[in-house]
């Protein structure tokens, strides 16, 4: 083999391995990427870790150490800045000893609604009695009955 074909080979297949690549990057334009990229999820601090920095935050002394404290843990200065207002107006040490979920009943306001509701109940039972016993003393009255109270009464004695 001459220099000349050597060479000639050469670009034959460096320009097939161009043409290699421009078809893997045609191919994927128009393939789209698999990959899912994970939504952000909004980060949530505790109120005891939000104390601890505000702590830390107090304790620096020197300048820049507030900035490398908070590039360790990865805050914002606007959260130290609340945070610090939460503290002073108490909510900080409020949400520490809070727990989490529904809050027990108070079984004496549970009590005082069946109270209420057999009370009801009750109401409306004597007011339907009071109705059926006045409907007795006139039915009595129109067909003449006297009643047996003012004998036995006298009977007694």
């Amino acid at each position: 083999m001459s220099h000349e074909q050597t060479t000639t080979g050469q670009q034959q297949q460096q320009q097939e391995q161009k043409k290699q690549k421009q078809e893997q990057k045609d191919l994927a334009t128009r393939i789209p990427d698999p990959e899912v990229v994970p939504k952000a999820k909004r980060r949530q601090f505790t109120a005891k870790y939000k104390l601890r920095i505000v702590r830390e935050a107090d304790a620096c002394t020197e300048p820049g150490q507030i900035g490398s404290l908070l590039r360790r843990e990865g805050l914002y200065s606007s959260y130290l800045f609340k945070w610090r207002q939460q503290r002073e107006d108490g909510q900080l040490q409020a949400l520490s000893s809070r727990k989490r979920g529904r809050k027990p009943k108070d079984p004496s306001v549970e009590e005082l609604a069946q109270l209420q509701r057999e009370n009801e109940r009750l109401r409306a039972r004597l007011e339907q009695a009071e109705i059926i016993i006045d409907v007795q003393k006139k039915l009595s009255k129109l067909l003449g009955l006297t009643t047996d109270t003012t004998k036995s009464g006298e009977n007694a004695s």
